[in-house]
C-alpha cells in the first residue's frame, strides 16, 4: 500500500509535489508561529482575539494571521506552478529536444536558490503590508514582527531547499543523459555558497530568537518590578491625591517616585478628558485598554500590542465624581531592543564567518580530491601527482583512497598498454597471415600455369630435337613448333606479369606499422590493389565485388597507400562476413568526389548492425564476431583515416538491410 502511494506521488508533476511539500511544512510552521508570536512579542493579556482587539484594530489577530497565511500560500503555489511549467511539461513528455532540455536543466539547477531567496523576502513583505493595512501596530512592533518572520522564513526556506533539491534530482539525472557537463556554466554555484545557504539560517534564527527571548525576559522581569514599585507608590499617595486631583498637584506628589525621565503621571477626568504631566497624548489603544481591561489585569494599562510601555492606575472619588489617576512608565525603549539586536547581529556574523571558514576548508580539500580524480581521468598520473593527506577524518581517508586509485590506475594503464600492444601485434600478424594466404592462393595459379608451360616447352624441345635430320620434317613443321613455343613463352610472360602485379600490390603491407610512406597515388591504382588482394576472399565467398570510379584520373591522394588499402580491405572483409555465408550477392566499392573530398564507399546488403553496436563503433574495440574477432580492426581503421589522412569514416546501417561505410578524405589544397 505504502509502495503504491509512493509511486503515485512520484508520478505527480514536479510542481505539484513541491506544492504539497510546501503546504505541509508551511502549515506546521504557521501553527507554531501563531502560538509563539504573542509570547515572544509580549502581547498584553486580553489584547488579541477579543472584542477589544476588534475595536482597536480592523481585524482580529486570528483573522490577520489567516489572511497572511492564505496570501503566502496562494503566492507560492502560483509561483511554483508558473515557474516550473516547462519542467512539468518535459518531465511528462521526456522528449529529446536538446534546446528544451538545456532550458529545463538550467531551471532545475537555479530554481532552488531563486525560490530560497523568494521565500526569505516575500513572506516578510506580505506580513508587514497586511499588518499596516489591517492593524494598529507601532513601528517598533512592525520591526520586531518583521524580524521574526524573516528569521523563520529563512529557516523554512533552508528546510524547503532540501526537499526542492531532492525533488529535482531525478530530473537532473534524466537530463544529464542528453547534455554535457554543467561545471563551467556561468550560473553554477560553488559548494561553499551552497553550504552557507543551507547552514547560515540556523545561526540567524538562533541569534534573532535569542535576542527576542532576552528582550522578552528583560521586559517581563523589569515590568513586574516597575509595576509593583509604581503601584505601591501610587497606593501610598492616593489619599493625598484625592484631596486635590489636579494634574499639577498629582505630578508634585508623585514626581519623587519617578525612576526615569520618561515617566509621567496622568489623570482622566469624569468628562473623559485626559491630562498628562508632560503633555504627552495617550493613544486610542491605551485609553481603550484602560477602560475595558485594566481592572481585569491588576490595574495595568498597556500602550500598544507590546508591554514595552505600561501604566498603573487607581480610581479616586472627588466631590462625588470618579477620577482615574495613573503613572506611565517605560520598561524598555527601542534603543534597548536595537542594542540586543546588534549583539545578536554580531554573534550571527561571527557564526557566518565560522561557517564560511569551515566551508572554505572543506571546499579546499574537495578541490584537491577533484583535481586528483581529474588527473586520473586525463591519464596524467605520476608519483609526483600524489595527493597530500591533510586531515585524519573522512576526507583524509578519501585522499588516501584517491592516491591508492592513482597507484592502481598507473599499473592498470601499463597493463592495458602492454595488452594493447599485444593485441595490435596479434592483429598485425592475423592480417599478415590473411595476406599471405591470399598471396599464396593468387600466386598458386600462375605458378602452376608456368609449370605447365614449362612442361609444354620441354615436350616441344624434345620433339624438335628428335626431328633434327628427319627428312620428312619440313620447314613448315619447324615453323609450327616455333610458333607453339612462342605461345608458351607469351603465356609465361603474362603469368609472370600477373605475379609481378600481386607482389607490387602487397609490397609494404607486411612491414612494420610505424613505417609510413607519403606517396602520391591515384584512385584507380588504390582500388586495383584492393581488387587484387581481395580477389581470393571474394571468390571463396561466391560474391561479386563491383568497382565504380567517378573521380577524374588527374585527382591523386597523398599518404601511405598501403595503410589505406588495409583500411578498405578491412571494410570489404566485414562486408563479406555480413552475408554469413550467403552466396551470389554483391559488394559495391565506389569512389566519387565532392566538396573538396574523395569519398570511398563500401556497401553490402547483409545483416546490418544493431543500434547498440552502432553506438559503440569506433569508440571502443567492439566486435560482432565473438571469439573470432578482437574489434581492433575497425578501431585501427578509424584511427588510420583520422591520423594519417585527416579524414573521417561515417556509416549507415539497418538490421537486415545492410551497411554502407564512407571513407572521407580531404583533397590536398592546391
Amino acid at each position: 500500500m505504502i509502495k503504491k502511494l509512493k509511486q503515485k506521488f512520484y508520478n505527480l508533476k514536479i510542481s505539484t509535489r513541491l506544492i504539497l511539500y510546501f503546504l505541509i511544512i508551511f502549515s506546521l510552521f504557521s501553527v507554531l508561529l501563531y502560538n509563539i508570536i504573542p509570547v515572544i512579542l509580549n502581547y498584553p493579556p486580553g489584547a488579541i482575539n477579543s472584542a477589544f482587539d476588534k475595536e482597536v484594530s480592523t481585524l482580529y489577530y486570528g483573522y490577520q494571521f489567516l489572511i497572511v497565511v492564505l496570501s503566502i500560500a496562494i503566492f507560492f503555489t502560483s509561483y511554483l506552478k508558473i515557474s516550473l511549467r516547462k519542467v512539468d511539461h518535459w518531465w511528462k513528455t521526456r522528449n529529446e529536444d536538446l534546446e528544451e532540455i538545456a532550458i529545463v536543466r538550467k531551471k532545475a539547477l537555479t530554481f532552488p536558490y531563486s525560490l530560497y531567496i523568494s521565500m526569505e523576502i516575500f513572506p516578510t513583505i506580505i506580513v508587514l503590508l497586511t499588518l499596516m493595512l489591517t492593524g494598529s501596530h507601532p513601528s517598533i512592533l512592525l520591526f520586531k514582527i518583521g524580524t521574526i518572520i524573516f528569521s523563520f522564513s529563512t529557516f523554512i526556506a533552508s528546510f524547503f531547499l532540501i526537499f526542492t533539491n531532492q525533488t529535482l534530482y531525478p530530473l537532473l539525472v534524466e537530463t544529464s543523459k542528453f547534455c554535457d557537463t554543467d561545471i563551467n556554466s556561468k550560473d553554477a554555484k560553488s559548494l561553499r555558497t551552497k553550504l552557507i545557504f543551507q547552514l547560515f539560517p540556523t545561526s540567524l534564527v538562533i541569534a534573532l530568537i535569542l535576542s527576542l527571548a532576552g528582550y522578552y525576559r528583560l521586559t517581563v522581569e523589569k515590568g513586574s518590578l516597575l509595576h509593583d514599585y509604581y503601584m505601591s507608590s501610587l497606593k501610598s499617595e492616593i489619599n493625598t491625591i484625592a484631596k486635590d486631583p489636579s494634574i499639577d498637584n498629582i505630578n508634585k506628589i508623585l514626581a519623587p517616585y519617578y525612576s526615569e525621565d520618561s515617566t509621567f503621571c496622568f489623570i482622566e477626568n469624569p468628562d473623559g478628558t485626559i491630562e498628562t504631566s508632560n503633555g504627552t497624548t495617550l493613544g486610542h489603544f491605551f485609553i481603550k485598554y484602560m477602560h475595558d481591561l485594566a481592572e481585569q489585569h491588576n490595574n495595568t494599562v498597556y500602550e500598544t500590542y507590546t508591554i514595552d510601555s505600561q501604566a498603573v492606575i487607581q480610581k479616586i472619588t472627588y466631590q462625588g465624581e470618579i477620577y482615574t489617576v495613573g503613572i506611565y512608565y517605560e520598561i524598555a525603549s527601542f534603543g534597548s531592543f536595537l542594542l540586543l539586536f546588534g549583539v545578536a547581529l554580531i554573534l550571527f556574523l561571527f557564526a557566518l564567518f565560522t561557517i564560511w571558514y569551515v566551508a572554505s576548508s572543506l571546499v579546499l580539500n574537495i578541490k584537491s580530491i577533484s583535481e586528483g580524480l581529474r588527473n586520473i581521468a586525463d591519464n596524467d598520473i605520476s608519483s609526483n601527482m600524489k595527493l597530500p593527506v591533510t586531515s585524519d577524518d573522512e576526507l583524509g581517508e578519501v585522499e588516501k583512497e584517491v592516491n591508492l586509485v592513482q597507484h592502481l590506475n598507473t599499473q592498470y594503464i601499463t597493463q592495458i598498454q602492454d595488452s594493447q600492444n599485444m593485441l595490435m601485434e596479434k592483429e598485425r600478424l592475423a592480417s599478415l597471415g590473411q595476406l599471405i594466404g591470399g598471396i599464396s592462393h593468387n600466386l598458386k595459379t600462375p605458378i602452376m600455369s608456368i609449370s605447365g608451360a614449362a612442361e609444354g616447352l620441354t615436350d616441344l624441345i624434345n620433339e624438335y630435337d628428335a626431328s633434327i635430320g628427319d627428312s620428312e620434317v619440313t620447314a613448315e613443321d619447324h615453323h609450327a613448333i616455333a610458333n607453339d613455343m612462342k605461345e608458351w613463352i607469351e603465356k609465361i610472360h603474362s603469368y609472370t606479369a600477373y605475379m609481378s602485379d600481386i607482389i607490387t600490390a602487397v609490397k609494404g603491407q607486411a612491414v612494420n606499422l610505424s613505417e609510413n610512406e607519403n606517396d602520391e597515388f591515384s584512385i584507380k591504382e588504390l582500388l586495383n590493389r584492393v581488387n587484387i588482394l581481395m580477389k581470393h576472399e571474394i571468390k571463396n565467398a561466391s560474391l561479386t565485388l563491383n568497382t565504380k570510379i567517378e573521380v577524374p584520373s588527374s585527382v591523386t591522394l597523398h599518404g601511405d597507400i598501403n595503410s589505406l588499402v588495409q583500411v578498405i580491405n578491412n571494410l570489404v572483409t566485414n562486408a563479406i562476413q555480413s552475408y554469413n555465408g550467403q552466396k551470389n550477392n554483391t559488394i559495391e566499392l565506389a569512389a566519387k568526389g565532392g566538396n573538396n573530398n574523395i569519398i570511398i564507399s563500401v556497401a553490402d546488403h547483409g545483416c546490418g548492425m544493431t543500434p547498440e553496436i552502432q553506438e559503440k563503433l569506433f569508440k571502443t574495440m567492439i566486435t560482432t564476431k565473438g571469439k573470432n574477432g578482437t574489434g581492433l580492426g575497425m578501431f585501427m581503421s578509424y584511427s588510420t583515416i583520422k591520423g594519417q589522412f585527416n579524414g573521417d569514416i561515417t556509416f549507415t546501417s539497418e538490421v537486415g538491410k545492410g551497411t554502407t561505410f564512407n571513407i572521407i578524405i580531404p583533397l590536398p589544397k592546391s
